[in-house]
């Protein structure tokens, strides 16, 4: 009996100070990536969303179009610099539906039935570019952000201004939502952030062009040179954590950032889940989700 106490109080022990060490990397991922938001923000400011991407930006993109047709997914040529260039960062949110309207905070693993209907809301922490792939029970992946139809077409994005998929302005209510209807599978969504717009995939100007040519082949689909490199992605090393704020309601100023394209600040609630990339050499950050029809 003295043996199996002292076992039991062993395993115990261990199991705690895991517990701990989780708990530690947890508020050190939170406070890294908390810490860049702005302190205050001001909501009574003008309307942010729908900007176009700065002209310098643009003027580099060009450049990188012309001269590549693949992602590039290296690090850059030039020196980087961990003070210059923090690790990637990623929040995100799944909200979900109520009859009443009001959308709700949901467990990503979350098995989800016919008529249900969520949104992703998506808070980066860095200047960037921001892709979105979805594939249903494996078929090809297609881009269903960016999207010709919103924005011109654009993905930059900005840091902790939060993002949301699909959009609440849609024009059309049942556009507004990804509904779950017919039979059950596992919708996989590819979150792709990048410090560089990855050539060789179509937006803005192009992806309007594109889109308003050939309505067939919209949304796009990434033809499997460009696929493999972002897959070869989702297994680069990151570090997680998780709030255990599911159930709780979006808030009234978390709207009003979400539809002006207003920064996240210190006061608002946190993502659901932060994933942060180990390394601040990554050149980009792919999160995959897999939403479960039940």
């Amino acid at each position: 009996m003295r043996i199996r106490s002292l076992v039991t109080m062993s395993a115990l022990i261990a199991l705690l100070a895991g517990v701990f060490a989780v708990s530690a990397q947890d508020e050190d991922v939170r406070g890294a990536f908390l810490e860049s938001r702005p302190k205050t923000t001001n909501l009574k400011g003008p309307s942010r969303r729908h900007r176009r991407r700065p002209p310098k930006t643009n003027a580099n993109t060009n450049a990188a179009a012309n001269n590549a047709t693949t992602p590039t997914i290296t690090a850059t040529s030039r020196p980087v610099s961990k003070k210059a260039h923090p690790p990637i960062g990623l929040g995100y949110t799944i909200f979900m539906r109520e009859p009443s309207g009001r959308a709700i905070r949901v467990e990503p693993t979350r098995e989800f039935r016919n008529a249900d209907r969520i949104r992703i809301a998506l808070e980066p922490n860095i200047d960037g570019y921001l892709y979105i792939f979805n594939s249903e029970n494996g078929t090809a992946p297609r881009m269903i952000f960016p999207d010709a139809r919103l924005g011109g077409g654009e993905n930059w994005i900005e840091a902790h201004v939060p993002v949301e998929v699909p959009s609440s302005e849609e024009a059309e209510e049942r556009l507004r939502w990804f509904e779950f209807y017919g039979d059950p599978g596992t919708e996989r969504v590819f979150i792709v952030v990048t410090r560089e717009p990855l050539s060789g995939v179509p937006t803005a100007d192009e992806l309007v062009a594109f889109c308003g040519l050939n309505k067939d082949k919209c949304p796009w689909q990434a033809p499997n040179d460009v696929w493999q490199q972002i897959e070869k992605m989702t297994t680069a090393q990151v570090k997680v954590a998780t709030t255990q704020n599911f159930g709780q309601a979006q808030t009234e100023r978390e709207k009003v950032a979400m539809t002006r394209g207003l920064g996240l600040d210190q006061s608002m609630p946190q993502p659901s889940v932060i994933r942060i990339s180990a390394s601040s050499n990554e050149p980009m950050l792919v999160t995959v989700l897999d939403l479960v029809h039940k």
